[in-house]
């Protein structure tokens, strides 16, 4: 469980998104898959049920209104578990990508309100807070992202099965990736796995390791902008001009011109 605050509006960062439901309490919001937007509001959340290379910034914020937000992990055995008691749900199949905006019903508002009005008393939390979470995910799954979240429960779904894949990806970001390989391990022939993984995360898995690669030099750029070649090493690029190259496609600058002015516009928030 985590709360968010910021009186500003924020540079878009990246970072890769575990499974998680995140609630818009004021302000907006903004993330980016790939070339998909998904803007939320207040009364609005997100969620993801794969991990994700994704964009995010606040887009409204001010100090007399500052944004404010909620986020919890969704767990797979949480879900599993609430599908076996409650038995068949009626819902349509879900083949779009593995995250999703709507908004907050009064339920799934009340039970986020409970949880958080736990924190008063730190003695409450471990006792109650599992049973509210519990809940939460259970508004989810009979929500209008139930189709999208009971996924996450399901062994053999789609999801999972890209779940695995992107673990894969995540472990060999830095290297050479062959995508033979990756669909061996998963248990899928290529075709099958270039069509699941595209349906859910909306790239290719060379796509998708190539915005983590990126994503992930942009976070170490922010603590050394003067070192880009070797950070390009690091996350597994040979050709300095390469990386340059991809990375300013990717953010609109050169590595070191964007570090430096993501570096400022921390300094100034501070």
């Amino acid at each position: 469980m985590a709360v968010f605050s910021s009186g500003r509006v924020t540079e878009p960062l990246g970072s890769v998104s575990e499974p998680m439901i995140a609630l818009t309490v004021q302000g907006a919001k903004r993330s980016v898959l790939n070339d998909r937007i998904f803007d939320y509001h207040a009364g609005q959340y997100l969620v993801a049920t794969v991990e994700l290379p994704l964009t995010s910034q606040i887009t409204r914020a001010t100090p007399a209104e500052p944004y404010l937000g909620f986020g919890l992990p969704l767990r797979p055995a949480v879900i599993a578990q609430l599908l076996l008691e409650a038995g068949p749900i009626a819902v349509r199949p879900h083949d779009g990508p593995g995250i999703a905006t709507s908004d907050a019903d009064d339920k799934l508002l009340d039970a986020v309100v409970r949880l958080l009005r736990l924190l008063d008393d730190p003695r409450d939390v471990p006792v109650l807070a599992p049973g509210v979470r519990r809940e939460i995910h259970w508004r989810l799954l009979t929500g209008p992202q139930a189709a999208l979240v009971r996924q996450i429960g399901l062994a053999d779904s789609r999801m999972t099965l890209v779940a695995r894949a992107i673990e894969w990806i995540k472990t060999h970001y830095d290297q050479v990736i062959r995508v033979d390989d990756l669909a061996d391990d998963v248990g899928l022939s290529v075709s099958s796995l270039n069509r699941h993984f595209r349906a859910v995360t909306a790239m290719s898995p060379l796509q998708f390791q190539k915005q983590l690669r990126l994503q992930k030099a942009r976070l170490q750029l922010i603590a050394a902008p003067h070192d880009v070649a070797a950070v390009g090493h690091a996350v597994g690029y040979d050709s300095p001009s390469q990386f340059s190259r991809e990375y300013r496609r990717m953010f609109g600058a050169p590595p070191g011109q964007d570090a430096a002015r993501l570096q400022t516009a921390v300094i100034v928030q501070e």
